[in-house]
């Protein structure tokens, strides 16, 4: 889940623009880590290194790796290693700037550190993604108001981001949530929990992306806006909530009422005397965005 989070992160730095960050994910899944990324990522190489072999590399028909060894900045041990072991997803991202000239080796080098540094992640971290590591990450992105988020809220914006993982695609980044007071509504369908945990889930599209959206999560190609269309993100709102209820039941016996979605029918939706906020997802088919409406348990 790095990689979501890893392009907000380069938003947040100003190293690219949205527009520019949507052209970069339509054209990751055709990126391939090179293997002097992954050196600078593991601290085997500086960027300067790296870029010092490319040079060479331009005058000698060698592979990276074997010119790394002869010049003495890598083992054949590491080598090895590097081409084994499974980069963190969010590489191919970085990889994927420096190819379109966006950054060069040496900023992606002290990305990879102030990123590390920021989320207090680690190799091992990166090896395994545990859930403890990923509950941390939720917890510093949704920095949304003076109070700590709860133990719950954090376990439901988890669930989102794994669900839409599962269901839609990783090929997304998280814009940072934001404080909502009124939203106008392109095609907006709502779904509400109640019970000592209660909060209504909004989710907002353009057609043309609620059409890609679903034929995602369908797995079945829609061509136009219709009540397939419609059916089809009700029903990920409505699985997403239904298994936060049964997983609330399971863990802290808290017992949660579910109502059916419905569809919006307001240009613009008022939010008054609640705690609400605007988390856009940005997908290389649209932008989705999701809006929390959490309520004050009696």
């Amino acid at each position: 889940m790095y990689a979501q989070f890893f392009g907000n992160f380069l938003l947040s730095r100003g190293v690219i623009t949205r527009k520019q960050l949507i052209d970069i994910m339509q054209k990751k899944a055709d990126t391939k880590v090179k293997l002097g990324t992954l050196a600078i990522h593991a601290g085997y190489m500086t960027a300067n290194e790296v870029d010092r072999i490319y040079i060479l590399q331009t005058h000698q028909d060698k592979r990276f790796g074997e010119l790394a060894i002869s010049e003495g900045y890598l083992t054949e041990e590491q080598v090895t290693n590097l081409l084994l072991e499974q980069e963190p997803d969010f590489l191919l991202l970085g990889q994927a700037l420096i190819e379109e000239g966006i950054i060069d080796n040496q900023q992606l080098q002290d990305l990879i550190i102030a990123y590390q540094s920021d989320n207090e992640l680690d190799e091992f971290t990166y090896s395994s993604e545990t859930q403890d590591a990923i509950h941390h990450m939720v917890e510093n992105f949704f920095v949304l108001a003076e109070r700590s988020l709860s133990h719950y809220e954090i376990s439901f914006f988890q669930l989102l981001l794994n669900n839409l993982i599962r269901f839609i695609g990783d090929d997304f980044t998280l814009i940072s949530p934001s404080n909502c007071r009124e939203y106008p509504t392109n095609y907006c369908i709502s779904q509400k929990l109640n019970g000592p945990f209660s909060v209504r889930t909004y989710i907002d599209l353009p057609e043309d992306t609620c059409i890609a959206f679903a034929s995602r999560y369908v797995d079945e190609e829609f061509t136009e806006f219709d009540e397939y269309v419609s059916s089809s993100l009700e029903d990920f709102l409505n699985l997403h909530n239904g298994v936060f209820s049964v997983n609330m039941s399971n863990e802290y016996s808290m017992e949660l009422e579910l109502e059916a979605p419905v569809v919006e029918d307001k240009d613009l939706l008022v939010f008054n005397g609640t705690e609400c906020y605007l988390l856009p997802i940005i997908y290389p088919f649209g932008t989705v965005y999701f809006i929390f409406e959490i309520f004050k348990s009696e």
